[in-house]
């Protein structure tokens, strides 16, 4: 008897933005390998409407995170009566694996390394692999990417350029206007627990002095908690504009689309900024690994054990190198 494709199938991924965008990249290897198949994304909230817009999903449910017993039954239970036929769970974590063995004993096929899986990726060096090649060497034990490149750097990065595709077209610029200058996007911020992951406010001020110099606009982003790295950049950078708490992930990319270069810290939009095609510098600590989960592209890693002993001439030196000068300063 030949196999019959799934046709209902849940894609797991809960967190966090640099994670859920490179993702992304295996999202659309499943979409591809089912386009016929219903597939639902269990997700959480920060990630809906990002999921809801992308060429991926037929449905996406949030509710991927439940607080307590009563909540965790409704969703055990909203599983049950899905009756999906496949699962690739992307999140791989121990609450995904709690989603696994609470479905059982008669579970989907489901991708990923829960024991007892019957797709289970088995690669024992999982753990030390970046999230691209771990995501499509997963894929390849599933059976849906046979010849899946998870070589070190060999695996395809996040497409996100389906945003720009659904944007509404700018408006035209009345006749005579000059050409604007050329823009970088910085992003000071990150995860207020992990302050070790930041390049200081101080260095990024005067960082964006010199590509004030260089020819280039200086705009911030980051979130609402962030504006205060602004205001500490702007006190020193002038023209630099705060666009802190202004943009949600769709702009974030369409902004990143066409930006001449990206500089931030190790958080989630430098990934998406990254994947929507922006000549990117990620800075680096020993309190991550860009070897595991770097972000992808046109990217260049700059590394230092403690970020306030990276020196800005090193970026701004790479920042040279990863783009071309503004004419008007060269």
């Amino acid at each position: 008897m030949a196999r019959r494709d799934p046709h209902n199938i849940l894609v797991i991924k809960l967190s966090a933005l640099g994670d859920f965008v490179l993702g992304m990249a295996a999202m659309k290897r499943i979409r591809e390998a089912h386009p016929e198949a219903h597939i639902t994304l269990l997700t959480t909230p920060p990630y809906e409407q990002l999921a809801r817009h992308s060429p991926y999903f037929n449905e996406v449910w949030s509710d991927g995170r439940p607080e307590g017993a009563k909540a965790w039954m409704t969703l055990i239970a909203r599983l049950r009566r899905a009756r999906f036929d496949r699962v690739y769970d992307l999140q791989t974590s121990q609450r995904s694996n709690m989603i696994f063995q609470a479905l059982g004993p008669f579970q989907p096929p489901w991708s990923g390394n829960a024991p007892g899986a019957k797709l289970r990726h088995r690669n024992p060096n999982r753990d030390f692999m970046h999230t691209l090649e771990r995501h499509v060497d997963q894929l390849k034990d599933a059976g849906i990417y046979p010849d899946a490149p998870s070589g070190p750097y060999s695996a395809p990065p996040p497409d996100v350029s389906w945003i720009a595709a659904k944007a509404a077209p700018e408006r035209p610029k009345p006749p005579g206007t000059p050409p604007p200058r050329p823009y970088v996007l910085m992003v000071p911020g990150g995860s207020a627990h992990r302050m070790d992951k930041r390049w200081p406010p101080e260095h990024y001020a005067q960082l964006a002095v010199g590509l004030d110099k260089a020819g280039f606009d200086v705009l911030i982003i980051g979130g609402p908690q962030e504006a205060m790295l602004a205001h500490v950049i702007q006190r020193t950078a002038k023209k630099a504009r705060d666009l802190t708490g202004r943009t949600d992930f769709a702009r974030i990319a369409l902004l990143g689309a066409k930006a001449a270069l990206a500089v931030g810290n190790d958080t989630g939009p430098l990934h998406l900024i990254a994947a929507a095609g922006a000549p990117t510098i990620a800075l680096f600590s020993d309190a991550s690994n860009p070897e595991l989960s770097g972000p992808r592209g046109h990217v260049a890693i700059l590394h230092s054990p403690d970020l306030r002993d990276m020196p800005v001439e090193m970026v701004l030196k790479t920042a040279a190198n990863l783009t071309p000068m503004p004419a008007s300063a060269a």
